[in-house]
């Protein structure tokens, strides 16, 4: 079963840019309740595309620096990265099949 990897700004190259699979970084905090609302949905997404796709997750309180370089102002703010490059994002709670036809787009 596989799970969303919290990534920090130690381990966010390795995790990310260097990834054999695209990768869907959630950059989220646990005060922001539509957050909470969108983690269920990627959850289940890490789960049902395991080997297609990683899900991350970005706790911008902790890693205020990586939120910064991706210039992160509204959370949670969805970025999907394919070799090393964000090539599409976006900001709040969308349904679980918007999400999933954006990561498909790039498989």
């Amino acid at each position: 079963m596989n799970a969303p990897v919290d990534v920090t700004q130690a381990t966010f190259k390795n995790e990310v840019i260097e990834a054999d699979t695209p990768v869907l970084v959630d950059f989220w905090a646990e005060w922001c309740g539509p957050c909470r609302k969108l983690s269920p949905l990627l959850d289940e997404i890490a789960q049902e595309m395991d080997g297609q796709v990683k899900v991350a997750k970005v706790n911008v309180d902790n890693e205020r620096a990586l939120g910064a370089m991706f210039q992160v102002m509204s959370i949670p703010a969805v970025m999907l990265f394919k070799d090393g490059k964000k090539v599409d994002e976006f900001v709040g709670v969308r349904p679980k099949s918007e999400i999933v036809s954006k990561i498909q787009a790039q498989l």
